[in-house]
């Protein structure tokens, strides 16, 4: 069972990648099925309400709420959580340059950068 902070930091990364692009149909059901699946509906309405408060800033303001947190999980948790963007990423079959990117930055920010070039090779 995850904590309502666990949600938070799930539903901001995962809709935050999503949005830096723009969200289209198959990724918000995506983030639907997400918040049935961990029963995080308050935490999802909390990271795109995040989200809607500046669409051009949210992605560094996610960046910044996330290192705050995030830097004290364990490295596998932090692994897991890249894993789990890169993976929801993969449903629609490609990941978009901006999203690999926006990927990147927060692998690097959360020194598992190798870890998730790995991913992506393997």
């Amino acid at each position: 069972m995850k904590s309502s902070e666990e949600k938070k930091v799930f539903m901001l990364l995962k809709s935050v990648i999503f949005y830096y692009h723009g969200l289209d149909e198959e990724e918000k059901n995506d983030l639907d099925k997400t918040a049935r699946e961990l029963d995080a509906q308050e935490e999802y309405a909390w990271a795109l309400e995040f989200i809607a408060k500046d669409y051009v800033t949210a992605f560094d303001r996610a960046r910044e709420f996330l290192n705050n947190i995030i830097g004290d999980y364990a490295k596998e948790k932090r692994i897991e959580l890249i894993n789990m963007v890169w993976q929801a990423n993969n449903l629609k079959g490609y990941v978009t340059e901006m999203e690999a990117t926006a990927m990147l930055k927060l692998a690097k920010d959360w020194n598992v950068q190798k870890e998730l070039i790995e991913l992506v090779l393997a």
